[in-house]
Formats: structure tokens, sequence, C-alpha cells
């Protein structure tokens, strides 16, 4: 997963919101409508939908069509790739492979 994918991912996930959505989700497997989430949260039912939106748009989340309903489940194939690049991108910022040139600030 490139830098790009993750900064998306992370925007996506960056809401207190959209990790709600996510944990509705999961809990409810695969026959989640959008109601069904706006049934578990004090939103707008416009306002959630748009909150999946970004979650499908990153590819955290894919819908469904079932009849006149689109369901909505968590892509744990992407989370679990996601978390991977995390914990690799972040285990090369604990300062062992950085070399930097400048002196750190002294303090006056």
């Amino acid at each position: 997963m490139h830098e790009d994918d993750i900064a998306v991912l992370m925007r996506a996930l960056g809401h207190p919101v959209r990790l709600e959505i996510l944990r509705i989700l999961a809990q409810r497997a695969e026959n989640c409508c959008c109601n069904d989430v706006t049934d578990c949260l004090s939103l707008a039912q416009s306002t959630v939908s748009q909150h999946l939106k970004v979650l499908l748009d990153a590819g955290v989340i894919e819908r469904r069509s079932q009849g006149t309903r689109n369901n909505y489940c968590v892509r744990t194939d992407r989370l679990a790739a996601f978390s991977r690049a995390v914990g690799d991108y972040l285990s090369g910022l604990d300062g062992s492979d950085l070399h930097c040139d400048r002196q750190p600030a002294e303090a006056s």
C-alpha cells in the first residue's frame, strides 16, 4: 500500500462518526442499510449517507444492492492491509533509520 493510499484511508477514518459507523457495520455483518445505521446514531439520514460515501470511496466498505436496498459491509481485507501498512510505515519512523543533519534546538 502506497503512502497516498494510507493517507486516503486515514482521512476516511479520521472522523468519530465514521469510526462509529464502521463499528455498527462490523457488528451487524452484511445486512446493514443506511437506515439501520441511522437508527443507531442521532444523526440525519443525509449525514449518515455522506459518511457512508466517504467510507465507500476510500474502499473501507462495500455496497451490495438487494432489491431497492443498498446494504453495506466492512471490507476487512482492506482494513487488514491498511493496518499492516501503517504498522510498517510507523515502525520506519522510530528513529533508527532516520538521519537528520539538524541539531535539536537548545533550550533558552
